[in-house]
């Protein structure tokens, strides 16, 4: 019955020549499959209107997958009527006669007729995740013209705009006048930066400038940001800036600075104050904790050939040494290396027992069934080696996975429950309405699986880089008497959907991207992302602090300082 619901749920999300061409399509079916003697003239000439709306659709710029589906549909019924359409033409008023069926062909056609409402029941079951959601194509416009559009456009449809309390009027009065400052001046730079600070500004790490290329071929970064003296910082819980890497043979390594050495100025001002004005970020820190691991990488960053003179305290001498550092092209090095990268070559998963008796499960992504059933390592065997091997608990390993399909998230946590568990309710723009509406069809639960399920001592390692579902795991096995979340911060706090994304084709060829769909809690209330405050995420219950023994066990020793907490926890749990 509920599936039944959400179909029919679903027909709110079709364009008016999309519902046009599914009500036109069931009604040329079912006619067709009726072993009717005679028909009216009029219904012969149904398959050419479908048609004739499809086009109109097209020309509309309706290229959604529902919309092809339904194209497709329209064509082929187009195809296998026509001699009914040239009956039409060829007759006067009244009836026509379609011509005398045998039983064979009677039930062919008749079987034929219902295979053909399977395609509009599953665009129907997909509307909502594959609904049409245009490009506001911008690039011709003057830079506050698209400026104006964009914002005027988000302040309707982006997912969490009441959730970050967003002014979009102040918005406008804050960045207008800088984007026609840029457009008097033909400022490329000026309009980049402050297109890029307004992206920013939401919080939101599925803001993105989709083709902005950082690393390859970006002058402005490059120019700005593309200096390393060869080092990175972090800070810790006391406030101190303590450096995590130094490249070898680099001006740092050169000038004595070790790993480790806390950074007292630079600059000429003080390390501290150095670190909260660091603003360059790969990309948009929806909380404090994603913002400040940002700074320590980018607060020692500058223009190659710049000068620094800069204060330090090796670990374990009494003197402060002082040096002057030169910027050089590292080709980004120090931020590559400060954040890891998918490789094509790194397994989705990989998995092994460890000395200690607990199995150990590392999910790279959510982007592939692989996991579940690839021709390596899947969940399911490995919970059953686990199993075998009398497991004490397991260690599932979700830092730095950036995410992918839900599903597939809620599938993992089908092998870790006992009983049924909500998921999530997704909610998207209705172009119709003008509002956000729940695409009921998308609501999930996470069901135990009935092959294998691990229901023993479970611990999630998370990190600020555990975004989108890789956040689902953690959100939904959370508070589990048997389950606890370890990591030095909360998640990435950007759980938004990226279903149909809301696009945007800006001035100078820039492409920018926002989520078009929002993920909502059992009462239908936000979850996961970042707030007004910048709060958000899923918040370790196991709060790995960093102080001076954890920095020294992590960057200097090279110890899984998050993995060590994790068993510790895993101990404890009765």
């Amino acid at each position: 019955m509920e599936v039944v619901v959400g179909v029919v749920d679903s027909f709110k999300w079709f364009t008016v020549f999309t519902m046009l061409l599914c009500i036109l399509n069931v009604v040329i079916l079912i006619g067709c499959a009726l072993p009717l003697r005679k028909r009216y003239r009029w219904f012969g000439f149904l398959p050419g209107l479908g048609i004739l709306i499809a086009a109109a659709s097209m020309i509309y710029g309706d290229f959604s997958l529902t919309a092809l589906v339904l194209y497709g549909l329209t064509g082929i019924i187009f195809i296998g009527t026509l001699k009914l359409t040239c009956h039409a033409f060829k007759r006067g008023k009244g009836k026509s006669s379609p011509g005398k069926r045998g039983p064979v062909l009677a039930a062919t056609i008749a079987a034929l007729c219902v295979l053909g409402l399977a395609p509009i029941v599953l665009a129907l079951l997909y509307a909502g995740e594959t609904r049409y959601n245009p490009v506001s194509e911008l690039g011709s416009m003057s830079y506050s013209q698209a400026f104006t559009a964009m914002n005027d456009r988000l302040s309707r449809e982006y997912p969490f705009g009441a959730w970050k309390q967003i002014d979009w009027e102040q918005l406008e009065k804050q960045y207008k006048p800088i984007f026609e400052q840029a457009d008097q001046e033909q400022d490329k730079t000026l309009y980049y930066k402050t297109l890029r600070h307004y992206l920013f500004g939401f919080r939101d790490g599925h803001v993105r400038i989709v083709n902005e290329r950082l690393f390859d071929g970006n002058d402005i970064f490059k120019r700005e940001a593309g200096g390393g003296f060869g080092l990175s910082a972090a800070q810790l819980d006391t406030g101190k800036i303590r450096v995590t890497l130094v490249v070898k043979d680099s001006p740092a390594d050169k000038s004595g600075i070790k790993t480790g050495a806390e950074l007292l100025t630079w600059d000429g001002i003080a390390a501290t104050e150095a670190f909260n004005e660091a603003s360059w970020s790969e990309t948009p820190a929806a909380t404090d904790e994603v913002k400040r691991i940002n700074q320590g990488r980018f607060m020692v960053r500058g223009v190659v050939g710049q000068t620094v003179q800069v204060e330090f305290q090796n670990i374990g001498e009494q003197e402060t040494s002082r040096a002057e550092l030169i910027a050089y092209d590292d080709q980004f090095e120090t931020l590559k290396q400060t954040r890891p990268k998918l490789k094509k070559e790194d397994a989705p998963l990989e998995a092994k027992m460890l000395d200690n008796g607990y199995g150990y499960m590392k999910i790279r992504h959510f982007l592939a069934e692989e996991i579940f059933t690839g021709p390596g390592q899947t969940v399911e065997q490995q919970l059953r080696l686990f199993q075998a091997n009398q497991a004490k608990g397991v260690i599932l390993d979700l830092r730095d996975n950036p995410g992918g399909a839900d599903q597939l998230a809620a599938k993992l946590a089908e092998y870790f429950t006992s009983d049924k568990t909500f998921y999530e309710h997704a909610s998207y723009y209705n172009r119709n309405r003008g509002e956000f509406e729940l695409n009921r069809p998308e609501t999930r639960y996470v069901n135990p699986s009935t092959k294998v399920n691990f229901t023993g001592k479970i611990a999630i390692l998370i990190n600020n880089r555990t975004a989108s579902s890789g956040e689902g795991v953690p959100l939904v096995l959370k508070g589990r008497s048997n389950v606890k979340i370890v990591g030095f911060t909360s998640t990435a706090a950007s759980f938004g959907l990226l279903s149909a994304p809301i696009e945007f084709e800006m001035p100078e060829g820039y492409v920018v991207q926002f989520p078009d769909g929002r993920s909502l809690n059992y009462s239908q209330i936000i979850q996961v992302d970042s707030d007004y405050n910048g709060k958000g995420g899923v918040a370790p219950d196991v709060k790995v602090p960093l102080n001076e023994e954890t920095f020294r066990q992590k960057y200097m020793d090279g110890q899984d300082v998050e993995l060590n907490y994790a068993i510790e926890a895993l101990e404890q749990i009765k």
